[in-house]
């Protein structure tokens, strides 16, 4: 079971939990804006905001929000001493912690449920008034529920949420309502939520039953694409969320059409067979229908194997261009043999395109080992919406704008130390 489906078990049957959430990060930190740990009223803990560094702290200030309800926003950096919780990386973050429950929280099981529409969630995270700090605006594309404490507060952070893009992070909006004070900003954490991203995987072979282990791991929604029933079923791919047996393009095509295929979705072919491989790549890489591209698209193969397949596609209109974003003979090179292996080279050609890596070797290297602020898209952000007249050009175009183009707001983080 998944920390989403825990810790929504948990809230269905009105226990409380304190969510610690890292909402700000400076130069080394272990893990991005976003990272959350939770820690249920038996004491158990589910996640991470520091990979170990800080947790115990953290852990301390959850019982103590757990009791009083009160919300806790922490810093931690370089600790001094050997006995001060902090960071020996060097970085610096920031954490939230409140307290959720079903009476104070009414929309956190649509947050983090399974089927979902995007949802962007707004919380005060500093205020002059303690009294605003926790309070938490959700907003849908169509709709808002909750109130950060003010209807004009709750109209320009809406404003702002559906009408800024960029790359998608989780950010902190300073916002000062019009005439007001330094004593009256506020500082709210602003992340989107929506379904797993997916990954897709096509062709019911040994291969795909460890790439779709790996894909579960990493955190995708997996399915199983192959049009023969025998080789595709539950025994042989018991990680895969979904098991299709139908032709991939067909299956492509629908998902594509429906809407169900987005910018983070990432697609394994594993067929080996041209009469599989070439509509479903044509299909894949072309440049026509396609509302939001894949992130990721790999076939399997010898050289050779691609060689012939690249000739298949340009003989039937496929670009150079096209031809580009097919990722070819998949994976990184890790002298992978087993199944197993060729999944790990899979999955890591998969991260490094995503967070922009090269795949190299840290060992030897002064390179930064996590993507700086700024990179990528969890770097934070910071902006002052000082008046509704300074952001008027961030509306949305009204109820049909997706509140998924809400991203990470202009301004250095450094700002703010």
């Amino acid at each position: 079971m998944g920390v989403r489906e825990e810790i929504r078990r948990r809230w269905l049957r009105d226990e409380a939990v304190a969510a610690a959430t890292v909402v700000r990060t400076w130069d080394s930190a272990p893990r991005p804006p976003g990272s959350m740990m939770f820690v249920a009223e038996d004491g158990s803990v589910i996640g991470s905001v520091s990979g170990g560094c800080v947790e115990s702290a953290v852990y301390e200030l959850a019982l103590q929000v757990l009791t009083d309800g009160v919300p806790v926003l922490q810093r931690f950096g370089l600790a001094n001493n050997a006995f001060e919780a902090g960071l020996t990386c060097g970085g610096t973050l920031e954490i939230f912690i409140e307290r959720i429950h079903r009476n104070s929280y009414p929309e956190f099981g649509e947050v983090v449920g399974p089927k979902r529409e995007l949802m962007v969630v707004a919380t005060t995270i500093r205020a002059g008034d303690p009294a605003l700090v926790g309070r938490r605006l959700i907003v849908r594309s169509c709709s808002i529920s909750g109130s950060l404490g003010s209807a004009r507060a709750d109209a320009d952070v809406t404003r702002t949420v559906r009408g800024t893009r960029s790359a998608g992070g989780p950010a902190v909006l300073r916002y000062r309502p019009t005439g007001g004070g330094i004593d009256d900003e506020l500082e709210i954490f602003v992340s989107a939520h929506r379904a797993q991203a997916r990954m897709i995987v096509f062709g019911a072979i040994d291969f795909a039953a460890a790439t779709a282990g790996i894909g579960a791991f990493l955190g995708y929604h997996v399915t199983v694409c192959d049009p023969r029933a025998v080789f595709a079923t539950p025994t042989r791919f018991p990680d895969a969320d979904d098991i299709v047996v139908q032709w991939p393009h067909c299956y492509l095509r629908a998902e594509r059409d429906a809407g169900r295929v987005d910018g983070r979705t990432v697609l394994v072919v594993l067929t080996h067979d041209p009469k599989f491989d070439v509509p479903l790549l044509e299909l894949a890489l072309r440049d026509g229908g396609w509302k939001e591209r894949p992130a990721y698209v790999g076939a399997i193969g010898s050289r050779r194997t691609h060689a012939d397949r690249a000739a298949r596609l340009r003989e039937i209109g496929v670009t150079e261009q096209e031809l580009g974003r097919l990722r070819a003979p998949i994976g990184l090179q890790l002298g992978a043999i087993t199944p197993e292996e060729t999944a790990v080279s899979i999955a890591a050609e998969i991260i490094a395109d995503r967070g922009g890596g090269n795949g190299g070797r840290l060992t030897g290297t002064d390179a930064p080992i996590h993507p700086s602020v700024g990179s990528t898209q969890h770097a934070l952000r910071d902006r002052v919406a000082a008046r509704p007249t300074e952001h008027d050009a961030l509306r949305s175009g009204g109820c049909g704008q997706s509140v998924s183009s809400f991203a990470g707001l202009d301004a250095n983080p450094s700002s703010n130390t």
